[in-house]
């Protein structure tokens, strides 16, 4: 197969694990050349403009820009098709399916990445480039006029992966590039942002109460005056948090009335 007939592959993703696996995977199709990688959005954009990738990899959770700001980013004429990599089961999937994109939900195994690359390669063979690129740019359309937010996430706990709905979180605190869920008795470590988690919730069950902090908003019993217009908040559990001046009114507009 000539240079020319070659699907021109880019992978995008933070991790490099995860950026080892895909590229493995693809070793053995002759008939994919990568073209390149990057660890996070911005230098993806740059990527894409620079070589005009036939098949772009792309994680959807990355800190600063995520997937979605990536392809925000490109311009139509250079708007590849797209394979979403995510570890996260919720609404981006489903308008996914609904464009007739492919994603990855991980941890995925080699025959669920052969059918999403051979589906691919398939359109990109077949069809004409012009489709998939409205696609993907209605589904972007689609994605900001129709905000939906995270139902679940997905939790590495002892070598296991399990999903965790979003009703049974208490609250989150900022660890770093990092945030631990409280949830009951237990607690996770995610490897995310406290900023980029706050824009995936909803913002009527949840609050930023500090610039570390975010709580489920149910599970609030009591708010206490403390120093200098902070106030305590006081968890169903007995947890105590605080409110600090910054984030106060947020809380003033969910309850209708000042603090």
């Amino acid at each position: 197969m000539s240079k020319e007939d070659k699907v021109r592959a880019l992978i995008v993703d933070d991790e490099v694990l995860a950026r080892d696996r895909i590229r493995e995977m693809l070793k053995g199709n002759p008939d994919v050349e990568i073209v390149g990688e990057c660890a996070n959005g911005k230098s993806a954009v740059t990527a894409i403009e620079k070589h005009s990738p036939d098949l772009l990899f792309l994680d959807v959770q990355m800190p600063e820009m995520d997937g979605f700001h990536v392809l925000q980013k490109i311009s139509a004429e250079k708007m590849p098709l797209v394979i979403f990599v995510t570890a996260y089961d919720k609404y981006a999937l489903r308008a996914f399916e609904v464009f007739a994109l492919d994603y990855l939900l991980k941890p995925f195994d080699r025959e669920r990445f052969q059918k999403a690359l051979e589906r691919a390669k398939s359109q990109i063979h077949h069809r004409g480039e012009s489709d998939f690129r409205q696609q993907v740019l209605a589904l972007l359309e689609d994605f900001k006029t129709k905000p939906e937010y995270l139902r679940r996430l997905a939790v590495k706990t002892s070598g296991r992966i399990f999903f965790l709905r979003v009703e049974e979180i208490d609250w989150i605190e900022a660890e770093g590039n990092y945030v631990r869920i409280h949830a009951g008795k237990e607690s996770h470590l995610l490897r995310e942002t406290i900023s980029v988690v706050e824009g995936q919730l909803d913002p009527k069950r949840f609050l930023r109460i500090h610039r570390s902090t975010i709580v489920n908003i149910d599970r609030i019993a009591e708010l206490q005056p403390w120093f200098h217009g902070e106030f305590r908040v006081i968890l169903r559990n007995g947890t105590q948090l605080m409110l600090s001046r910054t984030h106060r009114e947020k809380l003033q507009e969910i309850l209708h009335k000042p603090l």
